[in-house]
């Protein structure tokens, strides 16, 4: 259904020049065209290397490859690192389980740590946005016999399954019960026995996996004779339904826990099993475990301790503490704080101690935490932010991270010896090659993968020597692609940096018509997010939304983007957390201070004609552009947004706002939901009604504030859809036309006076 605003009171009142809006329906035909290049027929998409696994340190590793014989099918095969030497470890002829005529499709691998077996994922299925589930099969390379694990249970309800250290077991997760398979006679032992709807062992609850990235919730002993795991009480927690109108008579119903900010959480713990006799222990981690976050765990280096990572509920304490698995006692070695709050580490062991990330100083940077708690070493000092840590390297005493001192758009890898003595480290991404770049690093530090790209030139894969960047091979073959995109990168574009005041000044790109004349006035369209979770003004290779945006331009519209502060740029603690307590305001406030500057300072640029845009957390902020600045922007496309931060989940909306009880007002204030009232142009909503992220009840509870405002406006839903409005035919065409056709009819290319 749609509500528009009604043409024949334009009409009556056009007794000044007035922008008109143009027909409905589907776009320009040569923007359509663009369209169906990019999203049905895939033109420009770029081929990505199949992924691979480092073996031996990294004298070697193992990727998917078409097979030579078998249609449809891939070959295992293993690469040598220096010399590029091609072997095929496992062809797809040896994957055809008895009776069946074509081989598994493989999802997902693992070698067996002796290199004996392979483990291979297939018949796959969703859980919910990133948990899938499937079936099992190994493959003995010495008997050449393929079986399937899981003994008599249900196929497709198998998850995250993983050889033990000595290759003689795989644990696997089944309905939240943790199991180990023999591998010599293939007996299944079931360890836990207590997985239910509201009972999680071994893989995590909904918002430990979205906002936590806690998937795979089990680790094997060094020695192989014990697992922990992370178990889960989800009693309590409210649950979400996700109503399915499409697929039968009557509707279906699906049941999801799901904390909204303020409510009951999962209660979390570390339990350890005994693979053999099926004994458990709890580890004895202080605190409510409902109200604290269990937020990493790994084996401490040896079979006797675990490490575990606890947050507080408001995020702003992280804790380390050393568990030894015989007592279940433990034993706190670090603590980090914020007055906002503290980012997520990877427990990385490096000797005795561990590296951490922390902004402790002002800028995130990388220390030394040492067990015996002694004061954190800094391994990475200057006034600069880590973006990432990519590799720890005890063979060489040295970490590898990503950071970009310079220009908070980019990405570089450096190397920060550990006695290195306050030395400033070192940066290894050749100088020559400007833009972002990603690294998959082999164990020894030796080689690794090399992804970079620029906001005008798409993906480049190599195989590189780390120390001094040099190509060693080509992964992959990107020039098709390159060759191809060529016309709709004619669009000129740039980097730009505009000042909004009190000494702030934010990063932006823009991208301009291809027969570009500054003589003329060109309609604008803001891309945003200017939430914690995401930077826009990055240069790189954004893949389909960039050739959205250049399409458009092709249209006839100038594309442009900011970071306001809030953003996860690397600039420094105070500029990402300056929005604590106060998501909404400050983005709103910024991003409309950006495009009235630059309006002011390019008269090219049309300030009667602005537009917005944005998915999620972009748009929310479309909501709030639209709502708090209505005299700017002109019309907004908000795809799946929050419009009451109530209802989005305890551990993101917590994170950056607190508890709803203890911020009421902040939340208020940061809700767009609560400044619709001041709606005065074209506002499209669109939203998926499965789901089960930024849930459609934001969006229908937004309908009714619309309505009890008389603010007209225009509506999508997509049936049974997720939060990326990417299922079934034609949909994600079928969505970028919707918006292109919103934009083209309300801010029209050309302005149209009477």
């Amino acid at each position: 259904m749609s509500f528009r605003r009604s043409r024949s009171l334009f009409v009556a009142l056009l007794l000044t020049p007035l922008l008109m809006p143009g027909a409905t329906g589907a776009p320009s035909p040569a923007l359509q065209g663009l369209l169906k290049q990019i999203f049905v027929d895939k033109a420009f998409d770029t081929t990505f290397p199949p992924e691979g696994e480092w073996l031996d340190e990294g004298a070697g590793y193992t990727v998917l490859e078409k097979s030579s014989d078998v249609p449809d099918a891939q070959d295992l095969i293993r690469y040598s690192t220096a010399s590029g030497a091609r072997e095929v470890l496992v062809a797809a002829r040896s994957l055809i389980p008895d009776g069946q005529k074509k081989p598994l499709t493989i999802e997902g691998y693992q070698l067996s740590k002796d290199k004996q077996r392979l483990l291979v994922f297939t018949n796959t299925k969703p859980v919910w946005r990133q948990h899938t589930r499937g079936d099992y099969w190994v493959f003995d390379f010495r008997t050449k016999a393929l079986t399937k694990l899981g003994g008599e249970g249900e196929a497709s309800t198998m998850q995250f399954a993983k050889f033990s250290p000595d290759s003689s077991a795989v644990a696997y997760v089944r309905a939240n019960n943790l199991y180990v398979q023999n591998l010599a006679n293939f007996k299944v032992r079931q360890l836990t026995r207590d997985g239910s709807h509201t009972i999680i062992n071994g893989t995590s609850d909904w918002v430990y996996e979205e906002e936590l990235n806690l998937r795979d919730g089990f680790r094997w002993s060094p020695e192989g004779k014990r697992i922990a795991f992370w178990h889960f009480d989800s009693s309590g927690v409210g649950e979400y339904p996700l109503i399915d109108y499409t697929d039968s008579v009557y509707p279906t119903i699906r049941m999801i826990p799901y904390p909204k900010a303020g409510t009951t959480n999962s209660a979390a713990s570390v339990e350890v099993v005994d693979v053999v006799s099926g004994k458990t222990k709890s580890m004895e981690v202080p605190g409510d475990p409902r109200n604290n976050y269990i937020a990493r765990m790994e084996w401490a280096g040896n079979p006797r301790e675990i490490v575990i990572e606890q947050l507080n509920r408001l995020q702003n304490t992280a804790r380390l503490f050393i568990g030894e698995v015989s007592s279940g006692k433990t034993r706190q070695i670090f603590e980090d704080r914020d007055k906002a709050w503290v980012d997520v580490n990877e427990i990385r062991p490096l000797g005795e101690s561990f590296v951490w990330l922390s902004e402790r100083d002002g800028w995130r940077h990388a220390y030394l935490v040492h067990r015996d708690g002694a004061e954190p070493t800094l391994l990475t000092p200057g006034s600069f932010d880590v973006i990432r840590l990519d590799a720890v390297s005890e063979k060489q005493e040295a970490i590898y991270f990503s950071a970009s001192p310079e220009n908070a758009t980019q990405s570089y890898l450096y190397r920060a010896k550990l006695d290195a003595g306050g030395r400033a480290p070192a940066r290894l991404t050749p100088v020559s090659e400007p833009g972002s770049h990603f690294y998959n690093i082999s164990p020894d530090g030796e080689w690794a993968t090399h992804w970079y790209s620029r906001f005008n030139d798409p993906w480049r894969f190599e195989l590189i020597q780390v120390q001094d960047g040099r190509p060693v091979h080509t992964l992959g073959d990107s020039e098709e692609i390159r060759k191809k995109v060529q016309p709709l990168l004619e669009n000129r574009s740039e980097f730009f940096h505009v000042s909004i005041g009190n000494g702030v000044t934010l990063d932006g790109w823009m991208i301009r018509p291809k027969n570009f004349d500054p003589a003329r006035k060109y309609p604008v369209l803001v891309h945003v997010y200017g939430e914690p979770a995401a930077q826009t003004v990055l240069d790189g290779w954004s893949g389909r939304t960039e050739l959205f945006h250049r399409a458009l331009a092709q249209d006839g519209y100038i594309i442009v983007s900011f970071d306001n502060r809030g953003t996860p740029a690397p600039k420094g603690r105070e500029w990402r957390k300056v929005i604590y307590g106060s998501i909404g305001p400050l983005a709103t406030e910024e991003q409309t201070k950006a495009i009235k500057t630059l309006c002011a300072e390019r008269p090219y640029l049309d300030a009667d004609r602005i537009a917005v845009w944005g998915w999620s957390g972009g748009g929310t902020d479309t909501l709030n552009l639209m709502f708090r600045s209505p005299n700017v922007y002109k019309a907004g496309m908000a795809v799946a947004p929050v419009p009451d931060q109530r209802l989005y989940d305890t551990i993101y909306q917590e994170r950056y706002m607190g508890l709803p009880q203890d911020n009421a007002e902040g939340y208020k204030r940061g809700s767009a939901i609560n400044f619709a009232d001041g709606l005065k142009g074209h506002l499209l909503l669109v939203h998926g009604t499965g789901d089960d992220n930024v849930h459609f009840q934001g969006s229908q509870m937004l309908i009714n504030k619309l309505v009890e405002c008389g603010k007209q406006f225009s509506f999508m839903e997509y049936p049974n859809r997720t939060h990326a409005i990417s299922e079934g035919p034609g949909t994600t065409i079928h969505l970028y036309t919707l918006l292109a056709s919103f934009l083209e009819e309300n801010v029209p290319a050309e302005a149209v006076t009477k």
